[in-house]
């Protein structure tokens, strides 16, 4: 029986050789405060696309400077970007995967220098920052500066591009009440709260046309938060906003206790598949092939995001080929010996 982790998944003429995603996650290397790639960065998604993964995705790279979480993250807010992105680009296609990247913007949570900005003058916790409730012109400044994101990102020669909507950043912050006290036109009601997403989309899709997934942080675990049927109500906007796929992540928008057990945020990406009728990715605590693959085969997901564990072990996709007992080939360098 073939085996559906390791089926092509194709998305406006994108084919992914499998459902295997390396989740996006913050590697804090770009060590001179530049948001520049360094030889960290390409080696470190090379080795996952040598691994057989199907979509690399690169971390959290901040639209503007002051959006990044840390003064070590990787930045698209300069043309001078572009051509280190395209080597990393570069470096993951060549073994036949495709490669991502996740746009994104801070917000009250960067640990930056100078001012930090947010929906509303509300911080994170006592320990950090209040940040600057932001303008009209600065939201103006925002939704452009992802715009042009997604235009290095093109230049770059990117197949997918990810916003990041989740976990408290600043898409986020605009999307939960928890963060969100703002009486214009981007506050208030649920809808009101996704104008900024909205308007982000609008202009990303003016000036690209591929693969456009979006991450959402589909429970908030706090009580006045978004409730799941928001969420659903949110993802059937990004549908009618032609979003290819929603990636199911949670929480961190505020600080709460979040209960944590295997595929614990898989029950969001089922219920907004189902309920939304988009595709979904399943985030959180998948470590096996057998558990990717009930995930999928029992409808509940269209991709896997893996993230801890393809740290762990870059040849993550062989270790599930084998929980499946199945065979994948192999990069031709590897041919000879991989058996």
């Amino acid at each position: 029986m073939s085996r559906m982790l390791f089926s092509p998944y194709t998305i406006k003429g994108v084919t992914m050789k499998n459902r295997i995603v390396m989740s996006p996650m913050c590697m804090y290397s770009s060590d001179t405060k530049d948001g520049q790639t360094r030889d960290f960065h390409l080696a470190h998604y090379e080795a996952r696309a040598i691994g057989q993964v199907g979509l690399v995705m690169l971390e959290a790279t901040a639209v503007v400077p002051e959006g990044r979480i840390s003064d070590q993250d990787l930045g698209i807010w300069d043309d001078a970007h572009v051509e280190g992105l395209t080597n990393v680009v570069n470096r993951i296609q060549a073994h036949g995967a495709k490669a991502a990247i996740q746009l994104a913007h801070a917000g009250r949570k960067s640990m930056v220098e100078g001012d930090i900005f947010a929906p509303s003058a509300i911080a994170f916790q006592e320990d950090m920052r209040t940040p600057v409730a932001m303008t009209t012109e600065k939201i103006d400044e925002t939704i452009a500066a992802f715009k042009q994101g997604a235009k290095r990102a093109k230049d770059a020669g990117f197949d997918v591009i990810e916003l990041h909507g989740a976990h408290g950043y600043l898409i986020n912050e605009f999307l939960s009440p928890l963060t969100n006290q703002r009486q214009d036109e981007y506050g208030g009601s649920l809808e009101e709260r996704y104008t900024f997403l909205r308007k982000i989309i609008d202009q990303v899709k003016s000036v690209w046309s591929g693969p456009l997934m979006v991450r959402l942080s589909a429970a908030e675990y706090a009580e006045g938060g978004n409730k799941m049927e928001d969420f659903v109500q949110f993802a059937s906007w990004l549908k009618e906003q032609g979003i290819d796929l929603v990636d199911c992540s949670s929480g961190a928008v505020v600080p709460a206790k979040i209960p944590v057990f295997p595929g614990y945020q898989v029950k969001y990406a089922e219920t907004i598949r189902n309920e939304a009728t988009i595709a979904t990715g399943a985030v959180g605590m998948i470590t096996s092939g057998l558990q990717a693959e009930e995930i999928l085969r029992n409808e509940r997901a269209d991709l896997i995001f893996i993230g801890r564990e393809l740290l762990r072990n870059p040849y993550w996709a062989l270790q599930a080929a084998n929980d499946l007992n199945t065979e994948i080939e192999a990069p031709v360098q590897y041919q000879r010996g991989w058996n």
